[in-house]
């Protein structure tokens, strides 16, 4: 395991779509070993491979409270959307930033776990938020471009708000 560097916003991986996985290899274990370790170590709840610098499609999410339940996404497509949620948001590729972002209040996703297993997830606010947010790096998206208003300081913002 190794905690592996996080792109940030400006580095061109992060702008481009990542290509689909066709099997889990000994290769592939280490780099899904390492996202969840730079995840946990960065404080995140989420992280892409191509935040790391790895064009390929997955996506390491846990948004328990203790970050000890992650959930594996290979190839991961966004089934069904609904509801609405606006909030701050941010991002390990976007250090120290904070921005208002409208989602949906409820994803529900298909995906392949670290054994090439057929997967469904369902998941609502937090989750819902990390769902689209991770799987949008995957197509080279970053929540900026979603960004109601501009960027904040991220403890500026959770300080004026009290949280």
């Amino acid at each position: 395991m190794a905690i592996r560097q996080i792109r940030v916003l400006g580095d061109e991986i992060l702008t481009k779509r990542s290509k689909e996985v066709k099997e889990v290899t000994d290769k592939v274990k280490v780099l899904i070993d390492d996202m969840l370790d730079t995840m946990y170590d960065a404080r995140g709840v989420g992280l892409a491979a191509p935040q790391v610098g790895i064009l390929k499609r997955i996506v390491v999410i846990d948004v328990s409270e203790e970050a000890d339940d992650p959930i594996i996404l290979i190839n991961p497509e966004i089934l069904e959307t609904s509801g609405e949620q606006t909030g701050p948001e941010g991002c390990l590729s976007v250090p120290g930033k904070v921005g208002i972002v409208t989602r949906p209040d409820h994803v529900k996703v298909k995906a392949y776990n670290e054994n090439m297993e057929e997967v469904t997830y369902e998941g609502d606010e937090l989750l819902a938020r990390a769902f689209m947010h991770e799987i949008e790096h995957l197509d080279g998206v970053m929540y900026v471009s979603h960004v109601e208003g501009k960027l904040h300081d991220a403890d500026e913002y959770y300080a004026e708000e009290g949280e």
